[in-house]
């Protein structure tokens, strides 16, 4: 049996999922939902609309984020590049990708064509989700630190076993599904800083969605394209691939969701800024000390995190978020990270501040991360004009399940998110999303998003 036809296999048998599974994706489907009602007036978000005007209309199949509605490809293109586009949804460690961004506006937009109710959401969702899994198992981590955005390619792959499955595919339709997929997998991370990164996201949303629509139309492909000669593994690799155990496939039980989990963001940044920004904020609570305190702050990081943050002097917004100087430079000020530090005025006021020259990034050599693998921690050093010095480690996150979000966090973000909307709409919203697993109806969701917001255009300025 092929990989494909192993995930294919898993996922056509699944929806008995745990009611931890399930509560952990309605987690990340509120958190996914947020970004995409934060993000849907960004300058990124805005381009594709404008590419695919003609597309967007009174009528169609789904909501689009923004107004307007069209088929759900288009809609799934559009809504998952606003829900990446503030870099603020989740990560996911098995794919090296942000899973929900492409996951839910897929998902949303099948769901409606299909007129699914809440529970099919929430259980493609998890077929998804693992399926990704499953998929980046096989090239994590060298497929990343190669360059490849792992959102765009293996968010795409999985997420049209996610689609495939909603539209009531058997396996052999979501085989077909997995096939396609691996062809329409793309996206460099030579592209992190540009608004074309969010665009990754969406590509493979829509990628996965038309995936699922070509082969419930009978279209097929290599089912060992995968591991197969001049297939994903050969061409998208990297350095040192694992390969697939399909064995392992088959006989996986409980969810990734429940060992692993996906990691909702603490920080609107890129997630490789995390581990330091974490720490900073921990010292800063226990010492207590501002910019002009700071003599120079050292960190150390993993290869792909330092080649993700090339911007140390960042020029607009979306520099700003994949520079290391700049998120620890702000937290250092603030004591926190929002919305509010990336926009194009906070970037053009802060960008040059003093602090970020006396903060230095290194990463660990490529011998230290083959005989490590991925448990190395993030190392920093900060030093104090008095003279005392502070070393710290960490190797999670805010937001893993070793330091997970409260009910507070989570009701926090949300609302820093839909700060465009009114308070009691923002209530409201989060009230049904809590409980969007017995909802019949979903389209609510739709209808928020494509909402116009009371300050249209406040993150417009990256282009």
């Amino acid at each position: 049996m092929t990989v494909i036809e192993s995930i294919a296999e898993w996922s056509a048998t699944r929806d008995d999922f745990s009611d931890l599974a399930r509560e952990r994706a309605r987690h990340a489907i509120i958190d996914t939902i947020g970004c995409m009602i934060a993000g849907r007036c960004d300058f990124s978000t805005q381009a594709v609309r404008a590419a695919f005007t003609s597309s967007i209309g009174k009528s169609g199949a789904a909501y689009v984020a923004g107004g307007g509605r069209a088929n759900p490809a288009i809609a799934a293109l559009v809504g998952a590049t606003a829900a990446h586009a503030l870099d603020y949804d989740d990560n996911f460690k098995p794919g090296m990708s942000h899973a929900s961004a492409v996951l839910v506006p897929a998902l949303l937009a099948v769901a409606e064509a299909e007129k699914a109710n809440g529970r099919r959401l929430v259980d493609s969702y998890l077929v998804g989700l693992q399926a990704q899994a499953f998929a980046g198992a096989g090239v994590y981590p060298s497929h990343y630190t190669a360059g490849w955005h792992a959102t765009s390619t293996i968010g795409c792959i999985g997420t049209a076993a996610a689609v495939a499955w909603l539209k009531g595919l058997d396996a052999e339709g979501i085989a077909r599904a997995l096939s396609i997929a691996v062809s329409m997998a793309a996206g460099t991370k030579g592209q992190f800083g540009t608004p074309i990164k969010p665009l990754h996201a969406g590509f493979a949303a829509r990628n996965a969605v038309e995936a699922a629509e070509l082969a419930a139309a009978g279209m097929t492909g290599r089912l060992d394209i995968l591991e197969g000669e001049q297939g994903f593994l050969e061409l998208f690799g990297g350095f040192d691939p694992k390969g697939w155990d399909t064995s392992r496939i088959l006989a996986t039980s409980a969810h990734v969701i429940e060992t692993v989990g996906v990691m909702p963001k603490r920080h609107p940044c890129c997630g490789s800024t995390h581990l330091v920004v974490d720490m900073i904020l921990d010292l800063k609570e226990k010492v207590g000390f501002g910019p002009s305190d700071v003599a120079s702050v050292e960190t150390l990081v993993g290869i792909a995190n330092q080649r993700n943050l090339a911007y140390p002097e960042p020029d607009d917004e979306m520099e700003a978020r994949f520079s290391m100087q700049y998120c620890v430079s702000r937290a250092i000020a603030k004591g926190r990270l929002d919305l509010s530090d990336f926009t194009l005025g906070a970037v053009s006021e802060h960008g040059r501040d003093d602090l970020l020259r006396r903060i230095a990034m290194r990463s660990y050599s490529q011998g230290e991360e083959s005989a490590e693998g991925d448990s190395l921690p993030h190392r920093l050093v900060l030093r104090l004009t008095d003279g005392r010095v502070f070393e710290s480690e960490r190797k999670y996150a805010k937001g893993t399940i070793s330091d997970p979000f409260t009910a507070m966090d989570r009701t926090a973000k949300f609302h820093d998110c839909c700060s465009d909307l009114s308070h009691i709409q923002a209530v409201e919203l989060l009230g049904r999303l809590e409980n969007v697993e017995w909802e019949g109806d979903i389209s609510f969701i739709g209808q928020v998003l494509q909402a116009e917001t009371r300050t249209a255009g406040r993150m417009a300025g990256a282009g």
